[in-house]
This record gives structure tokens, C-alpha cells and sequence, in this order.
């Protein structure tokens, strides 16, 4: 009969290669684009015309420090449209999920500070991504295939 930590190794090990981490990369690359890609969507009409609405956010709600609020609309608007579709390409993932990373400390730190827990998990997705970057299944792998795999 097996014992418990026999059955755990053994579901562990399907595990491990039923979701492979090229898969793992995939999915964290997808699931953090599409967070972004979508608050993106929600200030612009059309394609990239930004809102009044969310000037006026950015001068009110979203107002930081230093920056001009028509500047953070933009760089904000363009910003979670462009790096989410280098993540979904894996294209440039470290680098993509380093300015996504930089986007969330800014909004945490400057604009929803109580939202730690959401921006903690948003953070769990680009961590690795930053480390490990695309994976296999990117066109950052299909490019540099060494540099892919540091």
C-alpha cells in the first residue's frame, strides 16, 4: 500500500510534467496582459483616442506627484496597451514585466494604497517573468534562444 508521501510524490511528478513551466510562463504572461490590456480599454474610444474621462481622472482620482496629469494619462493609456501586447508576443518579457511592475509600484504606492493585495498578486505573476522571462513558448525564445533560457 502506498503511503502519503509516496502518493504525493507521484501527483507531484505528473504535475511537473503536465504543466511544464514554458506553460507556467505562458499562462502568467497572458493572465497579467490581459489585466492591463483591459484597464487600458476603459480610457480610450476607438482605437487609442484617450477619454476626457480619463483626463479628468488623472487629474483628480489619479493625480501624482510631479507629473503632469496629462502626461500620466497618456504614458499611462499607452503604456497598458503596449507593454500587454509584448507579453502576449513574448517579446521583450522581461522588460515588458519590469514596466508593468513599475506601473503597479506607482499605483500602489501613489494612487490605491489599501489595494496591496491585488497589486501583491499582480506582482506574483510578473516576478517570474522578470527572472525567468518568456519561456519556450515566446518569441523572445524563437529570437535569442540562449538569452531565453538565462
Amino acid at each position: 500500500m502506498p503511503t502519503p508521501a509516496s502518493l504525493y510524490g507521484r501527483m507531484a511528478a505528473l504535475a511537473a510534467r503536465l504543466l511544464p513551466e514554458s506553460l507556467l510562463l505562458l499562462v502568467q504572461r497572458l493572465g497579467i496582459a490581459a489585466v492591463f490590456f483591459l484597464s487600458g480599454r476603459t480610457k480610450v474610444e476607438g482605437v487609442l483616442t484617450i477619454t476626457d474621462s480619463t483626463y479628468e481622472l488623472f487629474r483628480t482620482d489619479y493625480r501624482l506627484p510631479l507629473v503632469d496629469p496629462e502626461i500620466a494619462a497618456h504614458a499611462a493609456t499607452y503604456s497598458e496597451h503596449f507593454f500587454p501586447i509584448l507579453l502576449v508576443l513574448g517579446f521583450g518579457t522581461r522588460f515588458a514585466a519590469i514596466a508593468l511592475l513599475g506601473m503597479t509600484t506607482v499605483i500602489e504606492v501613489f494612487v490605491y494604497p489599501d489595494a496591496w493585495p491585488t497589486h501583491l498578486s499582480w506582482a506574483g505573476l510578473m516576478l517570474p517573468l522578470i527572472a525567468k522571462g518568456g519561456g519556450a513558448l515566446s518569441l523572445d525564445a524563437l529570437l535569442a534562444p540562449k538569452a531565453a533560457r538565462r
